[in-house]
């Protein structure tokens, strides 16, 4: 396959509080993306879920306590009792940083980079990378997603969130990164198409290349077909092996995988590190270490 060529990442001092897991919600997953605006509310409380789940392993309820007073006009009939929280972590929960798919979702999270954008230099300063690692410390779960910045060729471009996860991955070196999006994985064609494979083993070569490890496709040397929607401004699946593959050249695994479904509940939770489980639906990405 293709080789991914390296770009410059900003240095980060470590942080004291160690990541277990990068995770990012793609947009497909959580919105209708053929609608405006519009919140794929039952993923979306799913995923809460599982993150809350996986966050504190055994500990906590999968309810998910709402805080949501955007569709309530004037002032909120919403009342919050702190006893509903009580339940919901353990005195050390694990450190996750979560990037969201901004798409259809207006005014939620923060953009973490506003003008620190260049597609000529590559760069993200590292104080911006500071700042999330310094809110994982305090115990808080960073929610970022990416946005249009300013650029020096082209004026303005999309800051992607798989491209913020890579540079995050870089610095603050997670245990795994999970990809959730709205299909199962990567394939060996569009997943629509009759007869195409899912893909669960691909491995990163040090110069960048790729190689599909399971299942032994009949033709190995066949391109893999990976399309980006019309409406997908970030690359959509394109980007996010790309991504993938320069996080996994780190000897971080990567998993991509669906949303709201026990295959990702099991990535979030490490249960798929090592030997990947026959009954797993999703794709692994990691570095081809022969």
């Amino acid at each position: 396959m293709e080789a991914i060529n390296e770009t410059t990442v900003a240095v980060l001092p470590s942080q004291s509080k160690p990541i277990r897991c990068i995770v990012k919600l793609g947009g497909a997953a959580i919105t209708c993306k053929n609608e405006l605006e519009n919140i794929n509310e039952d993923s979306l409380e799913l995923v809460a879920s599982h993150l809350r789940q996986a966050m504190n392993i055994g500990s906590c309820s999968e309810k998910v306590v709402s805080l949501d007073w955007s569709k309530r006009p004037g002032i909120s009939e919403v009342s919050c009792n702190v006893d509903d929280f009580k339940d919901q972590f353990t005195e050390d929960p694990r450190s996750f940083v979560v990037v969201h798919g901004a798409e259809g979702i207006p005014s939620i999270g923060m953009s973490p980079f506003p003008c620190g954008w260049s597609t000529r230099h590559r760069n993200i300063a590292s104080a911006d990378l500071s700042a999330v690692a310094k809110a994982v410390d305090c115990g808080f779960v960073p929610v970022l997603h990416g946005d249009a910045v300013l650029d020096e060729l082209q004026g303005c471009t999309i800051l992607s969130g798989d491209v913020i996860i890579r540079h995050l991955a870089a610095s603050m070196k997670p245990e795994f990164v999970v990809f959730l999006t709205d299909v199962f994985g990567v394939y060996d064609r569009p997943p629509a198409e009759p007869n195409a494979v899912l893909l669960k083993e691909i491995a990163v070569c040090e110069d960048g290349s790729w190689s599909v490890v399971q299942p032994a496709l009949e033709n190995m040397n066949k391109q893999v077909e990976i399309t980006v929607a019309a409406h997908d401004t970030t690359g959509g699946m394109v980007t996010k092996i790309s991504e993938a593959a320069m996080i996994a050249k780190l000897g971080i695994d990567v998993y991509i995988v669906k949303a709201a479904t026990s295959h990702a509940l099991r990535a979030l939770s490490g249960e798929v590190r090592g030997t990947i489980p026959d009954d797993w639906l999703g794709t692994v990405i990691r570095f081809a270490r022969y």
